[in-house]
């Protein structure tokens, strides 16, 4: 997609809210009611060096750079409030490549936990929330957890439903994948 289209659409996706009400829930530990649930965590290694690592790496994109999607603006770190464009090319095909927008609705950086979380945005295939936090427990053991919820809400997503739901757990299996493979990285 020409920079000029990525722009436009950036600009866009700037001006709209958020497609769901619970904006934040992913924050909590219950995840609201009516949505799909899902939550998948890897353990990552043991101590503060491997969470200061691991959290710098999924607050600069990591997990959905090193998934295969790209993100536009380029080496932004997530910030709250900042719109994001993700992109995916299906397998195969040059083109459609998807263009899903999200905002960033929370982060975290405190001693023993990294993360953030993004909601949809008008145009994405989905409607919730996923987050993506690397935190350490009493024991000092670092975990990274992606929990999401969400309801398909593009017609071609509830079309090709099974699709869709497997290529969301997909793109959560190579989201840990990514993260545990730069956290082993020294």
């Amino acid at each position: 997609m020409p920079p000029n289209d990525l722009r436009r659409r950036h600009l866009a996706a700037r001006a709209t809210a958020p497609t769901y009400p619970e904006v934040g829930a992913t924050a909590a530990a219950a995840l609201p009611a009516g949505y799909s649930w899902l939550r998948r965590r890897v353990h990552l290694g043991h101590g503060p060096a491997v969470l200061e690592r691991a959290g710098a790496y999924v607050l600069g994109w990591g997990a959905q750079l090193g998934s295969g999607f790209g993100v536009y603006p380029p080496a932004e770190p997530a910030a709250p409030g900042a719109t994001v464009l993700l992109r995916l090319a299906l397998p195969g095909l040059r083109l459609p490549r998807l263009v899903i927008p999200c905002r960033v609705v929370w982060t975290v950086e405190a001693p023993d936990r990294i993360g953030f979380a993004y909601g949809t945005l008008p145009g994405h295939p989905e409607c919730g929330e996923e987050s993506f936090t690397v935190s350490m427990d009493a024991d000092g053991e670092v975990w990274f957890e992606v929990a999401a919820f969400s309801r398909l809400a593009s017609w071609y997503a509830r079309l090709g439903r099974p699709v869709a739901l497997a290529l969301q757990h997909l793109a959560i299996e190579r989201y840990l994948r990514a993260v545990a493979r730069a956290a082993a990285t020294a």
